[in-house]
């Protein structure tokens, strides 16, 4: 435990950075045009890169507080837009009057792109969590 303690601000950086680069590759490479809720997403994760990354390397704890925030409203919205593509009913709550539709499933399965939004912001939380402090205090 101490190992992803010391090393969680690392951790949390490269799942930013893999969930980034993957929704930058499904809309500049796959063309999958996002909607609202997808965009809002992306306003928490893409900070998360340059934040974690330079704490990182910084070993700069103290970001804990600045951006914990940003994970735990990213997969709110994450989970949001989850329930509008997988729950019938909520498709009429949804914020996306124009464009793509935010109960629009590009990947056609229950392993959806909010429902990964969702697992990157997670576990970017509890890694923060985890390694909020260098080392337990005895």
């Amino acid at each position: 435990m101490s190992a992803i303690r010391r090393y969680a601000l690392y951790f949390a950086w490269i799942i930013s950075l893999i969930a980034t680069s993957g929704s930058l590759y499904m809309s500049e490479v796959l063309l999958w045009e996002p909607c609202k809720l997808c965009w809002i997403q992306r306003i928490f994760m893409y900070p998360l890169v340059l934040l974690l990354g330079i704490a990182a390397y910084r070993n700069d704890r103290s970001i804990v507080r600045y951006t914990l925030p940003l994970t735990i409203i990213g997969g709110s919205v994450s989970i949001y837009h989850y329930l509008l593509q997988k729950v019938p009913g909520m498709a009429s709550l949804t914020p996306c009057r124009s464009g793509v539709p935010c109960n629009y499933d590009y990947m056609e399965g229950w392993i959806t792109i909010p429902s990964l939004a969702f697992i990157a912001f997670l576990l970017i939380t509890i890694l923060l969590i985890i390694g909020r402090k260098n080392e337990p205090e005895e």
